[in-house]
């Protein structure tokens, strides 16, 4: 591919502004003593269990085919199991899913970062997007206003009528409550091999200079040389989503392009040396949500550890502190276990899934053209 990609970037999605870029460019990794428990956030019950249904909600599509937890589901923590996400019909993901446990706290969304804290632009990204969930929010608002469940849920959650703006704050009150719980490494409950590992985690391995802070991660994008994932290339479906993602991005020479470029869409450095660099993801429920890595090619964490050990892949733009480790089996094994610690609870109980059956068989509204809300 031509490595001199965008000399400039048309930004059409509510990118990160220049002040939390460098803000988060110049963050240093937290020191050992800011890893623990990860903080429960205020939430506002009703407008959270306005945001469950919502989340569970397959209305909330273009074709009312699929919601937030088709790829966001719950028994895989939030993430959906596979290398490479779903999309909406007739397209197929160019990334892995994200567990959202813990996302309300991020400093950036999505592998690339290009959305920062705003949870409510993050929502409608997701919601209106072609290749995701491909819903006209006008569309969307009627569609809820004919639910009479839904016109009481809005309005007990003081929101008023049902509307679009109000679908957007109620789904981020939800994602609050998705926070992490018991954890042994939390919980003080590590084995040997753990605090071993542990210990491997913030020296020899060099783990801690990235995965920083009560959910492991510095929020910061870097490359660490993953390979592409070639089925993104290979698969038609895939293929064009990522070149319709690269067009509306404003990717420079996107038909052509045969990676993945990350993070370059919000930095765009003419040299083309932020190519490759993904957000830091959060090591937090691990157990629950491989494969890992932004395009799903490590199968387990062992392969994880294993490709670091060798000093992770190869690529002109890699980190320089990616280095071969000289990890021993042991070694490998113990810090395995360390981040299987980091995994706690499921959240699948009612507290965090919608386990009414949605109806939509409800009674149309008589003489709808004078219908007022």
């Amino acid at each position: 591919m031509n490595r001199k990609l965008p000399s400039r970037i048309v930004r059409l999605v509510p990118l990160a502004t220049g002040a939390v870029i460098a803000a988060m460019l110049a963050a240093s990794p937290a020191a050992a003593a800011d890893f623990g428990p990860v903080k429960t956030m205020k939430v506002d019950a009703k407008k959270a269990a306005l945001g469950k249904r919502l989340f569970f909600d397959p209305r909330l599509s273009g074709d009312a085919a699929i919601s937030c937890s088709t790829c966001h589901i719950p028994d895989k923590g939030f993430a959906d199991g596979l290398p490479l996400a779903k999309a909406y019909p007739g397209s197929e993901g160019f990334r892995n899913t994200p567990t959202l446990i813990n996302a309300a706290q991020k400093a950036a969304w999505f592998h690339d970062g290009r959305i920062g804290t705003n949870l409510n632009d993050v929502t409608r990204e997701s919601i209106t997007e072609t290749y995701s969930m491909n819903m006209d929010m006008r569309l969307m608002q009627e569609r809820i206003k004919q639910d009479p469940i839904y016109v009481k849920m809005f309005k007990d959650a003081g929101y008023g009528e049902p509307s679009n703006g109000s679908v957007r704050k109620a789904i981020p009150e939800f994602l609050k409550t998705l926070t992490s719980r018991g954890a042994p490494f939390d919980k003080g409950n590590l084995s040997d091999a753990a605090q071993r590992g542990f210990e491997l985690f913030k020296g020899k391995a060099g783990c801690a200079q990235c995965h920083s802070g009560d959910r492991f991660s510095d929020d910061q994008p870097h490359n660490t040389g993953v390979p592409e994932n070639p089925e993104i290339w290979s698969n038609p479906l895939r293929h064009i989503t990522y070149v319709a993602f690269g067009m509306f991005i404003g990717i420079e020479n996107y038909m052509n392009v045969r990676r993945d470029v990350g993070a370059h869409i919000r930095t765009h450095k003419s040299d083309g040396s932020d190519i490759g660099k993904f957000m830091t993801p959060t090591l937090r429920e691990l157990k629950q949500t491989a494969p890992y890595m932004h395009n799903g090619t490590m199968a387990t964490l062992a392969d994880v550890v294993t490709f670091y050990n060798n000093g992770g892949g190869t690529d002109a733009n890699q980190d320089s502190r990616i280095k071969p480790l000289g990890l021993s089996k042991e070694e490998r094994a113990n810090l395995v276990a360390f981040l299987e610690s980091l995994s706690g609870d499921p959240l699948t109980g009612p507290e965090h899934v919608w386990k009414d059956k949605i109806n939509v068989n409800y009674a149309a509204i008589e003489n709808w053209l004078q219908a007022k809300n």
